[in-house]
């Protein structure tokens, strides 16, 4: 789909630009690659072609994303403040809905910008993190999608892989299957393997974005078109891979796979954790905590939330009372004055 067995794509044309831009976070994606690849070594792994290779893919897509972490965790909180802001913006676009004058449009953008300013919310924040994102992750496919053209001296060598270290990373076999074949090139169990992963792959990400648009959008923003759109995007994305799946290497799948997992892990980290306000997985973080803390109460002998509560009450109510005995009281000789 991306290149035949003379021609890489992606050193052509528009692909040919934006990847040579690249460059430098290619050359390094390469030297990570080599540097896990021998710390396995030695660690015990075999040196030469082997499962050291393509565990060092696996520790590539870790690697990246503890570096991006920080990223993903800022991002996270802009796209938080962001959505528990969605029944405000709602009120100022419905105030103006069916206004289209040039008055109209101004004064809403004023009340938006407004609505921001008040909250310390960037709009831009939750999408600036993924301009650095996705070029760190598109390079790493770029790298991983070259190595068997630079083994077959198609390609120039790139930074850490010369002809005769991406020879051996292409030699590699994983699950019987050699880490440079696509489905169209395996054969008999290899295909077996290359659907199992393309199953896999799509799975995780097609749970990842379904139990974040489930769990975690508030319930003010969970109707209408556009949250109709988001739950069909949950499944049009992974049907893409599905057919696309089938003209990646093998090398190309296991790190698609491990990215998936880790976002999933990632996503249901999130849901449970750091759940956007006014979601359903807001109400259920706040009832385990509920839990948890009577739990902890109880463990030291403590009374309970509801207890807590409940005594508090009626201690503003004995305050209150004794407050209006002492008001009556006061107003006894006054009365007592007057009456003489």
């Amino acid at each position: 789909m991306f290149q035949n067995n003379e021609t890489f794509t992606f050193d052509t044309g528009i692909y040919g630009f934006f990847y040579k831009i690249l460059r430098p976070v290619e050359w390094l994606m390469t030297y990570i690659m080599a540097y896990c690849h021998r710390l396995l070594t030695l660690l015990g792994l075999p040196e030469g072609p082997g499962l050291a290779w393509a565990l060092s893919v696996v520790l590539l897509v870790v690697v990246v994303n503890i570096c991006v972490l920080p990223l993903f965790i800022r991002q996270l909180r802009s796209m938080q403040r962001m959505q528990a802001l969605q029944p405000k913006l709602m009120k100022i676009q419905n105030k103006y809905k069916n206004k289209k004058d040039q008055a109209s449009r101004e004064a809403m953008s004023r009340e938006t910008m407004k609505l921001y300013q008040d909250n310390h919310v960037n709009p831009a924040g939750s999408c600036l993190p993924m301009l650095v994102q996705g070029p760190v992750f598109m390079t790493m496919f770029y790298v991983l999608s070259a190595v068997p053209f630079i083994a077959r001296g198609k390609r120039d060598p790139l930074g850490a892989f010369n002809v005769a270290v991406a020879t051996e990373f292409e030699e590699t076999t994983f699950f019987g299957l050699k880490i440079s074949d696509n489905f169209m090139s395996a054969q008999g169990a290899g295909r077996i393997v290359i659907v199992v992963f393309i199953i896999l792959m799509c799975l995780a990400m097609f749970y990842s974005q379904f139990h974040n648009v489930r769990k975690n959008m508030p319930r003010s923003a969970m109707q209408g078109q556009q949250y109709r759109m988001q739950q069909m995007m949950a499944f049009i994305f992974p049907v893409m891979y599905i057919f696309s799946g089938i003209y990646f290497p093998f090398a190309v799948l296991i790190y698609w796979l491990t990215n998936n997992l880790w976002n999933l892990g990632r996503t249901l980290f999130q849901v449970r954790h750091m759940p956007t306000p006014g979601s359903p997985a807001a109400e259920e973080k706040q009832e385990r905590d509920h839990r948890r803390e009577n739990a902890r109460r109880s463990h030291q002998g403590l009374p309970s939330l509801e207890e807590e509560e409940l005594m508090e009450a009626k201690q503003a109510e004995e305050e209150a009372r004794r407050n209006k005995g002492v008001s009556h009281q006061r107003s006894q000789p006054s009365r007592k004055r007057k009456g003489r």
